[in-house]
């Protein structure tokens, strides 16, 4: 397990406002955090260095792209075989469907989160493309009603 980087009350002001808009430009991020702007962008630096920072991305509407429909696939998976899985993972990640793919302990091995125009739509990825994989074994679906996200993570003490 990775250990927590050293990052102190200046590096997670920084930390909270990136998340809370990426696009934020240096001399305002310096201001909200009480920073010299210098200090701002080394530390901005400094944390994409340490592997904090991963990247700044745009978050998307998938119902705006016509995908407004969401679920989760479980999906189980046999047999365990190195070949066998990597050549799911690549599947699951082929399909215009998936928005992220999860490997989990418990009685299934994957979670797919998938975003679909309809559920007829949905139902025709899973008897389709899904369930015509020799590999799974089995697939069930949850319809997600609302997603919420924390916008904003720090390390917990």
């Amino acid at each position: 397990m990775g250990q927590p980087a050293d990052i102190d009350a200046t590096d997670l002001a920084i930390l909270r406002e990136l998340q809370r808009d990426a696009r934020v430009q240096n001399k305002e991020l310096a201001a909200i955090v009480g920073v010299a702007p210098s200090t701002a962008l080394e530390r901005v630096r400094s944390l994409r260095r340490r592997g904090v920072l991963t990247g700044f991305h745009a978050t998307v509407n998938l119902a705006a792209l016509g995908r407004p429909i969401s679920a989760l696939l479980s999906v189980r998976v046999r047999p365990h075989r190195q070949r066998v899985v990597e050549e799911f993972k690549a599947f699951v990640l082929e399909q215009p469907e998936t928005v992220s793919l999860l490997h989990v302990a418990g009685p299934d091995d994957y979670l797919i989160q998938v975003a679909v125009p309809d559920t007829t739509h949905l139902q025709q990825l899973l008897i389709s493309r899904l369930l015509n994989r020799t590999e799974v074994v089995s697939v069930n679906t949850l319809l997600v009603f609302e997603a919420i996200t924390s916008p904003v993570q720090t390390p917990i003490s």
